[in-house]
């Protein structure tokens, strides 16, 4: 464990200094947490409203976190799953709303850079669960497979695996699309 986490951990644990505990976990997390959470959304607004709901899950469980691995492999699964469910209800909403109008698109005019972040997100969006947590974190966050491995649970073959399968099924997205 970390020493930084371990002086939080500490802090929680006396109730006159759980403020100051949860502002300490919040200062040296919420950055990692946002960019990690940002990949998922792709919206700001989104990504603070989940960073909000990962925190305040984090400050009431906190309690329950049993130091089998650091503070940041445990607040990245709650933010995977926060994303994960906040993108579903998200997705429902948007089932039954639709818009009354489609702008035009000027289709002479090459892509922009937003333009392609969006085909990259819709890309991204029909991976399975596994893939796009895999690929997410490797193209992302370019984090090694040793470590995707212990904080994923599974070995570092399969996850190559996944992340292969899903760079191919991006291509062809992405190919079909142009």
């Amino acid at each position: 464990m970390q020493e930084n986490d371990k002086a939080i951990l500490d802090a929680f644990k006396d109730p006159s200094r759980r403020e100051a505990a949860f502002r300490m976990l919040a200062n040296q997390y919420s950055k990692p947490l946002y960019r990690q959470i940002y990949r998922y959304t792709g919206t700001h607004e989104d990504t603070d409203d989940v960073l909000q709901l990962v925190l305040i899950k984090a400050w009431r469980y906190l309690d329950n976190f049993r130091g089998e691995s650091g503070l940041y492999t445990w607040l990245f699964r709650i933010a995977y799953n926060e994303c994960h469910t906040f993108l579903k209800q998200k997705q429902r909403k948007q089932l039954h709303s639709l818009p009354e109008h489609y702008d035009a698109v000027d289709t002479n005019a090459g892509p922009s850079g937003e333009e392609i972040q969006r085909k990259l997100q819709a890309a991204i969006e029909t991976l399975p669960d596994k893939q796009k947590e895999v690929f997410l974190l490797r193209y992302y966050e370019e984090m090694p497979y040793e470590e995707m491995s212990r904080q994923l649970g599974t070995s570092e073959g399969a996850l190559k695996a996944s992340y292969h399968h899903a760079v191919k099924k991006i291509e062809v997205f992405l190919a079909v699309r142009e």
